[in-house]
Protein backbone atom coordinates (compact mmCIF):
# COMPACT_ATOMS: atom_id res chain seq x y z
CA UNK A 1 0.00 0.00 0.00
CA UNK A 2 1.48 3.30 -1.39
CA UNK A 3 0.73 6.33 1.35
CA UNK A 4 1.97 9.15 -0.79
CA UNK A 5 0.20 9.61 -3.91
CA UNK A 6 2.13 9.76 -6.90
CA UNK A 7 2.21 13.21 -8.89
CA UNK A 8 -0.79 12.11 -10.87
CA UNK A 9 -2.92 10.90 -8.10
CA UNK A 10 -2.60 13.79 -5.88
CA UNK A 11 -5.71 15.27 -6.87
CA UNK A 12 -7.52 12.18 -6.39
CA UNK A 13 -6.36 11.77 -2.83
CA UNK A 14 -7.05 15.52 -2.04
CA UNK A 15 -10.82 15.03 -3.33
CA UNK A 16 -10.84 11.57 -1.28
CA UNK A 17 -9.68 13.48 2.01
CA UNK A 18 -12.42 16.54 1.12
CA UNK A 19 -14.92 14.46 0.71
CA UNK A 20 -14.42 11.24 3.18
CA UNK A 21 -11.70 13.00 5.47
CA UNK A 22 -9.66 9.93 5.05
CA UNK A 23 -7.80 8.43 1.63
CA UNK A 24 -9.57 4.80 1.51
CA UNK A 25 -7.01 2.10 1.68
CA UNK A 26 -8.67 0.84 -1.28
CA UNK A 27 -6.85 3.91 -3.49
CA UNK A 28 -3.53 3.52 -1.86
CA UNK A 29 -3.08 0.09 -3.34
CA UNK A 30 -4.30 1.33 -6.33
CA UNK A 31 -1.78 3.60 -6.28
CA UNK A 32 0.61 1.28 -7.88
CA UNK A 33 -1.62 1.24 -11.09
CA UNK A 34 -2.26 5.31 -11.11
CA UNK A 35 -4.76 4.32 -14.18
CA UNK A 36 -6.90 2.23 -12.64
CA UNK A 37 -6.68 4.34 -9.57
CA UNK A 38 -8.63 7.09 -11.96
CA UNK A 39 -10.71 5.06 -13.80
CA UNK A 40 -12.62 3.45 -10.38
CA UNK A 41 -12.64 6.70 -9.09
CA UNK A 42 -14.15 7.84 -12.20
CA UNK A 43 -16.99 5.36 -12.00
CA UNK A 44 -17.78 5.34 -8.32
CA UNK A 45 -17.93 9.52 -8.10
CA UNK A 46 -21.38 9.72 -10.09
CA UNK A 47 -22.05 6.09 -8.96
CA UNK A 48 -22.57 6.97 -5.39
CA UNK A 49 -23.17 10.60 -5.85
CA UNK A 50 -26.56 12.11 -5.25
CA UNK A 51 -28.20 11.19 -9.15
CA UNK A 52 -31.65 9.53 -9.84
CA UNK A 53 -31.52 8.04 -6.20
CA UNK A 54 -29.61 9.76 -3.33
CA UNK A 55 -25.94 9.26 -2.66
CA UNK A 56 -26.68 7.64 0.92
CA UNK A 57 -29.53 5.16 -0.27
CA UNK A 58 -26.69 3.74 -3.02
CA UNK A 59 -24.42 3.47 -0.57
CA UNK A 60 -26.58 1.29 1.70
CA UNK A 61 -27.12 -0.64 -1.52
CA UNK A 62 -23.26 -1.29 -1.65
CA UNK A 63 -23.32 -1.97 2.24
CA UNK A 64 -26.15 -4.72 1.37
CA UNK A 65 -23.84 -6.02 -1.17
CA UNK A 66 -21.00 -6.43 0.97
CA UNK A 67 -23.04 -7.92 3.08
CA UNK A 68 -23.73 -10.50 0.96
CA UNK A 69 -20.62 -11.00 0.11
CA UNK A 70 -19.31 -10.66 3.72
CA UNK A 71 -16.36 -8.62 3.28
CA UNK A 72 -15.92 -6.74 6.38
CA UNK A 73 -13.56 -3.76 4.48
CA UNK A 74 -16.58 -2.90 1.83
CA UNK A 75 -19.22 -3.07 5.06
CA UNK A 76 -17.07 -0.71 7.41
CA UNK A 77 -16.74 1.44 4.04
CA UNK A 78 -19.71 1.98 2.94
CA UNK A 79 -21.61 2.35 6.21
CA UNK A 80 -19.10 4.85 6.96
CA UNK A 81 -19.81 6.54 3.85
CA UNK A 82 -23.74 6.50 4.17
CA UNK A 83 -23.54 7.95 7.50
CA UNK A 84 -21.62 10.49 5.91
CA UNK A 85 -24.13 10.87 3.44
CA UNK A 86 -27.28 11.47 5.98
CA UNK A 87 -28.14 7.35 6.31
CA UNK A 88 -29.39 7.22 9.81
CA UNK A 89 -27.74 4.46 12.24
CA UNK A 90 -31.39 2.28 12.41
CA UNK A 91 -31.19 2.94 8.84
CA UNK A 92 -27.22 1.36 8.49
CA UNK A 93 -27.89 -1.22 10.54
CA UNK A 94 -30.77 -2.35 9.10
CA UNK A 95 -28.75 -2.48 5.75
CA UNK A 96 -26.36 -5.15 7.19
CA UNK A 97 -29.08 -7.31 8.71
CA UNK A 98 -32.69 -7.54 8.61
CA UNK A 99 -33.79 -4.60 5.75
CA UNK A 100 -37.00 -6.18 5.55
CA UNK A 101 -38.29 -4.64 8.60
CA UNK A 102 -35.78 -1.24 8.83
CA UNK A 103 -36.92 2.00 8.07
CA UNK A 104 -37.15 2.60 4.65
CA UNK A 105 -40.08 2.75 2.26
CA UNK A 106 -41.69 -0.18 0.31
CA UNK A 107 -39.49 1.56 -3.09
CA UNK A 108 -36.23 1.47 -0.72
CA UNK A 109 -37.02 -2.14 0.29
CA UNK A 110 -37.62 -3.47 -3.38
CA UNK A 111 -34.53 -1.64 -4.18
CA UNK A 112 -32.53 -3.42 -1.97
CA UNK A 113 -34.45 -7.26 -2.84
CA UNK A 114 -33.31 -6.41 -6.30
CA UNK A 115 -29.65 -6.02 -5.25
CA UNK A 116 -30.11 -9.44 -3.67
CA UNK A 117 -31.64 -11.04 -6.73
CA UNK A 118 -28.71 -9.22 -8.66
CA UNK A 119 -26.23 -11.36 -6.11
CA UNK A 120 -27.81 -14.77 -6.78
CA UNK A 121 -27.62 -14.79 -10.35
CA UNK A 122 -28.78 -11.86 -13.05
CA UNK A 123 -31.37 -14.12 -14.25
CA UNK A 124 -33.46 -13.59 -11.12
CA UNK A 125 -34.28 -10.23 -12.18
CA UNK A 126 -36.94 -11.83 -14.63
CA UNK A 127 -40.16 -10.01 -16.67
CA UNK A 128 -42.40 -10.09 -13.74
CA UNK A 129 -39.60 -8.84 -11.23
CA UNK A 130 -38.37 -5.78 -13.66
CA UNK A 131 -42.09 -4.79 -14.37
CA UNK A 132 -42.34 -4.60 -10.59
CA UNK A 133 -39.33 -2.26 -10.62
CA UNK A 134 -40.96 -0.51 -13.22
CA UNK A 135 -43.55 0.51 -11.29
CA UNK A 136 -41.53 1.81 -8.39
CA UNK A 137 -38.56 3.27 -9.68
CA UNK A 138 -38.16 5.49 -12.74
CA UNK A 139 -35.37 4.32 -16.20
CA UNK A 140 -32.81 6.23 -14.66
CA UNK A 141 -33.35 4.94 -11.12
CA UNK A 142 -33.12 1.58 -12.11
CA UNK A 143 -30.03 1.92 -13.93
CA UNK A 144 -28.61 3.28 -11.02
CA UNK A 145 -29.99 0.46 -8.91
CA UNK A 146 -28.73 -1.72 -10.73
CA UNK A 147 -25.35 -0.38 -11.41
CA UNK A 148 -24.57 0.23 -7.79
CA UNK A 149 -25.35 -3.57 -7.06
CA UNK A 150 -23.32 -4.87 -9.57
CA UNK A 151 -20.10 -2.28 -9.29
CA UNK A 152 -20.30 -3.88 -5.41
CA UNK A 153 -20.11 -7.68 -6.85
CA UNK A 154 -16.61 -6.12 -7.90
CA UNK A 155 -14.84 -3.99 -5.47
CA UNK A 156 -15.27 -6.32 -2.01
CA UNK A 157 -13.99 -8.88 -3.91
CA UNK A 158 -11.56 -6.56 -5.49
CA UNK A 159 -10.30 -5.32 -1.96
CA UNK A 160 -10.81 -8.68 -0.18
CA UNK A 161 -8.49 -10.84 -2.83
CA UNK A 162 -5.93 -8.18 -2.50
CA UNK A 163 -6.00 -8.64 1.44
CA UNK A 164 -6.06 -4.74 1.68
CA UNK A 165 -6.96 -3.49 5.33
CA UNK A 166 -9.91 -1.63 6.90
CA UNK A 167 -9.54 1.72 6.48
CA UNK A 168 -9.72 3.66 9.87
CA UNK A 169 -12.76 6.02 10.08
CA UNK A 170 -11.74 9.65 9.71
CA UNK A 171 -10.46 11.52 12.65
CA UNK A 172 -12.88 13.38 14.09
CA UNK A 173 -12.16 16.90 15.03
CA UNK A 174 -12.35 17.21 18.52
CA UNK A 175 -14.94 20.03 18.43
CA UNK A 176 -16.99 17.31 17.06
CA UNK A 177 -16.26 14.91 19.42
Amino acid sequence: MLTDAPPELSALYDALLKQRGVVPNMFKTLAHVPNIAIGFAALLKPLLSDGALPGWYKELVATRVSVLLKSSYAIKAHSISARQKGASDQQIAAAQGDFESGPFTDQEKLGFRCAERLHRSANEIDDNFYAELNKRFSDEQIVELIATASAFELFPRFVDALRIPITPPPQQNPRQA
